[in-house]
């Protein structure tokens, strides 16, 4: 049986003696870093050169643990990939995290290091942060809230109103990986456990992927991680911004056979579920063979690809080509199939 002294407790949310023990023992522990260990109400930091970017996002997903990461490591890589995508060098994130009476003290610890171990895989630091409890039943274990500050880079990407015909659409890698993983796992199947295709989620950073393509000389138009809904909200939204068209080609669209496993048992569409490790580029025509092959050469982008491009609006914002050559729409969902996806 779990002792109260081995779980989260409301005099642990109080701002007393056991929130600064908690604190101490869980947050600076796994995070110290000079900004960090002043323990001040607010981070003082180095100066930086340059226009900033900053970014918020919260997490809630369900379950907190899952084949490929959990809700740290998700909080960290979904906050830097916000960064990155927007064409930032990501330098500190900020992190608030709400507790539920009763989490195991060993669960904490677990999420704490696997912030820490994400936040050195992206050369960050996390410099502050806040704790709060409520009452058991009023949350599911933790949620976390963070902030993000980049130094934006001059050649930052001027966006989705930019799109033009002729662009070409790329992915840095399979689509749908972490939807798939959080829906079988919600489901009772074993997404990794399978020999024929098993699956994890793609949760990664993606910032060493952006420095690639700049470093190969390609300025993208426009970047953007496919989160909730997926690779086909992020194309549709776009194209609806420019007033444009994308057309997708499916045989183009890296997807592993896992993913499509999960699909066809649950009646899910791949393009309309989540990826927490890859991004969307459009770039310039002449620069998309050039821009594949700088991805393919990095750790995590061996499977890009060039998937489509864009062309004068049509019938739809998406427009896939089938292998079979005909032609399907796709657009923004109503609802997301899977809340509480990240």
């Amino acid at each position: 049986m779990t002792g109260r002294g081995d779980v989260v407790t409301l005099a642990h949310g109080s701002g007393g003696r056991l929130t600064r023990d908690l604190v101490e023992s869980v947050f600076r522990s796994a995070f110290s870093n000079p900004a960090l260990d002043a323990m001040g109400d607010s981070a003082a930091l180095p100066r930086v050169d340059g226009r900033i970017a900053m970014t918020t996002d919260g997490f809630v997903v369900s379950p907190a643990f899952f084949p490929g990461g959990d809700i740290g490591r998700l909080a960290v890589n979904g906050t830097v990939n916000d960064l990155a995508v927007a064409g930032a060098v990501p330098l500190y994130l900020t992190a608030a995290c709400v507790l539920e009476e009763g989490l195991p003290l060993a669960d904490l610890r677990r999420v704490a290091a696997s912030m820490a171990d994400a936040a050195r895989a992206a050369g960050v630091a996390i410099v502050t942060g806040d704790t709060k409890v409520v009452e058991h039943g009023h949350g599911d274990g933790i949620f976390i809230v963070t902030a993000g500050l980049g130094r934006l880079r001059e050649d930052a990407p001027p966006g989705e109103r930019a799109l033009r015909p002729g662009h070409a659409v790329l992915v840095s890698g399979p689509v749908g990986d972490h939807g798939a993983v959080i829906a079988a796992t919600r489901s009772g199947l074993d997404p990794a456990g399978d020999p024929d295709g098993g699956v994890r989620s793609d949760c990664a950073p993606v910032h060493h992927l952006v420095d690639a393509l700049y470093a190969a000389g390609v300025r993208p138009v426009f970047m953007r991680d496919p989160t909730r809904g997926g690779l086909a909200t992020v194309l549709a939204e776009s194209a609806r911004a420019a007033g444009v068209t994308i057309e997708v080609r499916e045989d183009d669209l890296p997807i592993r056979d896992g993913v499509r496993g999960v699909c066809d048992v649950l009646g899910l569409d791949p393009l309309y579920l989540a990826c927490e490790g890859r991004f969307v580029a459009v770039v310039e025509a002449a620069d998309a063979a050039r821009a594949v092959l700088a991805l393919r050469a990095v750790p995590g982008g061996s499977l890009a690809a060039s998937i489509g491009s864009v062309i004068p609006k049509g019938p739809g914002p998406v427009l896939l080509r089938t292998g079979f050559g005909g032609r399907r729409v796709y657009d923004t969902l109503a609802s997301d199939p899977l809340p509480r996806i990240c």
